[in-house]
């Protein structure tokens, strides 16, 4: 299917397909007359990308393991697994802008922020 009819049936912009095809996340053929053409399991993929988005993975982490999820035999297992990864990811940052909060807030009315907290 061309660019234009992959846009409609997935509601991304055709600039946005172009950068996921520039970045390896899709991949069409050019025909003859120039048009790019992407295979119907596109659409699919695309909401899986979408989906995973939403979810908090980075385009970088979703090319580093689509290919791979998309050829695993048990998905389910493979998904819960970088499911436990990412939450462990988040459960790290959630303690650090904890521990940055902590220290704001020792030093919200002591003049200078620069100066260590005490």
């Amino acid at each position: 299917m061309r660019i234009g009819e992959l846009a409609a049936q997935t509601g991304l912009t055709r600039d946005a397909l172009r950068f996921y095809e520039r970045t390896g996340l899709i991949t069409g053929q050019r025909l003859a007359n120039g048009y790019r053409d992407f295979p119907p399991e596109t659409v699919p993929w695309l909401a899986y990308v979408r989906t995973a988005q939403a979810l908090g993975f980075s385009l970088a982490e979703i090319a580093r393991t689509g290919e791979e999820l998309r050829h695993a035999p048990d998905s389910a297992a493979a998904l819960s697994a970088l499911f436990e990864e990412k939450i462990a990811a988040i459960d790290a940052r959630t303690a650090q802008l904890a521990a940055l909060r902590a220290d704001l807030t020792a030093r919200v009315g002591s003049g200078c922020p620069l100066r260590a907290a005490g």
